[in-house]
């Protein structure tokens, strides 16, 4: 059944939809783009997703991509998607989450927009994250961005925006980036499949050192499939079919990065139904706790003070002018480095003990929750104290930052609802390389099921 038979617009359509539509002639690129700048003018208002809209020029690079004739060589052929604000997109300010933090026009496009545009995608404009990417939550002095399935909840952070936009239909795939859970977090909180796909896979290059290596581009989308040809667009190479993997052992783990932070009863229950559901699919499931060192969180608490601490002095920020909590968090990050507390060394460490994770306990793939507990009130967070912040952060959200320091794939994916309908979610994590595979292995457990991602998603092909 044909989307346009469903639906009054292509709102709701997924990216493959939307391409082969295009591609195929049954729909314009410019009608596409039209149908979502008319949601987002809908809807965004209430939910604070985008910074910025590009209306009249989205429009106007949708009627580039008709006057296109090679089509059938664009994976995301008129495909509306959103960029994340920290990353350049020509013609405007790189806000970096704030006023205060806000760097001028950008000149060019950053290298993941022009791969983007190059696959034939269009840009609708940039959307909101928390100051310098710092916080599990997203809001400023100007708007408070709030979850499409519950408007008093946050999408998370950092990816925020990008998340309640793809929830909410605004754009039907967004980018994202990652440093200690940026995109999986949000994704976690709205429902949605977010992929991190792994140190130097996608290249980075913003700030003053990609967060020390700890951050990654990515995307969110509500399917999989839809991930997987934005990643293979991000990454630079040719879109493939997803082929579920053969066999394999996959490691179960509720164990929490965070001493006395311990996931609740909905995110265990999660965990046990998308075991169940890897069982089914004919994959063998067994306990496996990676040990999680006590200096792993202090180190990684620093090395993440220290990025806020570097990226605002390469921006030449005036720490003056941040939130309280930023300020707070980027002076943190000067003494730690002053005082050798940030070392590559350490990090390493830390990688080379979780690639042997995977071979001590003979497991190709780690499952553990995405989040701990309900994703916190969509509030003023800016406006409270760093220490607030930060225990509101580390206790909704610890088990995604570790993947980041080692610099390993790992994935989000929905596995059904909290008592209170918000969405529940599942972290896939595995050993380099291993992108195919995570990605693969939802798919099939997702065909055994027999389930829809996100509700109005219909009628997807592989």
């Amino acid at each position: 059944m044909a989307v346009q038979d469903i639906m009054p617009t292509w709102v709701g359509a997924t990216a493959k939809q939307i391409a082969r539509g295009v591609r195929r002639g049954d729909v314009s690129a410019t009608q596409v783009v039209a149908d979502h700048l008319d949601h987002i003018a809908a809807v965004d208002t209430d939910l604070a997703a985008f910074r910025t809209v590009r209306g009249g020029e989205a429009i106007t690079e949708a009627e580039k991509v008709d006057e296109q004739e090679d089509l059938a060589n664009l994976p995301l052929a008129g495909v509306p998607v959103a960029v994340k604000e920290n990353t350049p997109v020509a013609g405007l300010p790189t806000w970096n989450g704030s006023a205060a933090a806000r760097t001028g026009v950008a000149e060019a496009d950053h290298e993941v927009v022009r791969r983007l545009r190059g696959a034939g995608a269009v840009i609708l404009g940039v959307t909101r994250m928390p100051e310098l990417g710092l916080w599990g939550s997203t809001d400023d002095e100007t708007a408070v961005t709030r979850n499409p399935w519950d408007a008093g909840r946050t999408p998370g952070g950092s990816s925020g925006g990008s998340a309640a936009a793809v929830a909410a239909g605004l754009v039907p795939i967004a980018h994202g980036n990652d440093g200690l859970g940026s995109i999986r977090i949000p994704a976690a909180c709205c429902g949605l499949v977010g992929l991190k796909p792994g140190r130097g896979v996608v290249p980075y290059q913003l700030g003053a050192d990609d967060w020390f290596g700890l951050a990654e581009h990515g995307v969110l989308a509500t399917t999989v499939a839809d991930a997987a040809v934005g990643f293979a667009v991000l990454a630079g190479r040719r879109p493939e079919k997803l082929v579920p993997p053969q066999r394999l052992r996959v490691g179960v783990s509720l164990r929490s990065p965070v001493r006395g932070v311990h996931p609740d009863q909905p995110n265990r229950d999660a965990v046990a139904a998308a075991a169940r559901l890897l069982a089914g699919a004919g994959h063998d499931t067994v306990p496996a706790d990676p040990v999680y060192p006590t200096s792993l969180g202090l180190k990684g608490m620093a090395t993440w003070f220290a990025a806020a601490a570097a990226d605002a002095r390469a921006a030449g920020l005036d720490r003056r002018g941040l939130q309280r909590r930023s300020r707070r968090h980027v002076a943190l990050g000067e003494w730690a480095q002053r005082r050798g507390y940030v070392r590559e060394a350490d990090r390493t460490a830390w990688r080379e003990r979780s690639i042997g994770f995977f071979t001590d306990h003979s497991v190709d793939l780690l499952l553990t929750p995405a989040l701990a507990s309900t994703p916190p009130e969509a509030d003023d967070w800016s406006d409270r104290s760093w220490r607030a912040n930060m225990v509101a952060n580390i206790r909704y959200a610890p088990y995604a930052a570790p993947w980041n320091i080692a610099g390993l794939p790992a994935l989000a994916v929905p596995v059904g609802r909290r008592p209170d309908g918000l969405p529940l979610a599942v972290q896939l994590v595995g050993p380099p390389g291993s992108v195919r595979p995570v990605v693969g292995l939802r798919r099939r457990a997702g065909q055994r099921r027999g389930e829809q991602q996100v509700d109005r998603v219909v009628g997807e092909e592989a």
